[in-house]
């Protein structure tokens, strides 16, 4: 007689949630969201007004922000 082995069971990473990394979510310092949420309006005026890829227009855009300000310290 040949058991059968018993399936385990795969744990599923949880999903991170995209409102996690959404703008409201965090403290960022004075002027800092405007400078990122005008960078994100023209990535996506670039992209054609292309709905869909707001949160990635907003990660590009805090990137681009982020290295401007460290271009700026050096």
């Amino acid at each position: 007689m040949i058991s059968a082995a018993k399936p385990t069971k795969k744990r599923k990473r949880p999903m991170r949630s995209p409102l996690a990394a959404s703008p409201q979510s965090i403290e960022l310092p004075d002027g800092m969201r405007e400078r990122i949420l005008r960078k994100a309006y023209e990535l996506w005026q670039e992209r054609g007004y292309r709905d869909g890829h707001d949160l990635e227009d907003w990660l590009d855009a805090e990137v681009i922000v982020m290295e401007e300000i460290h271009e700026a310290r050096e």
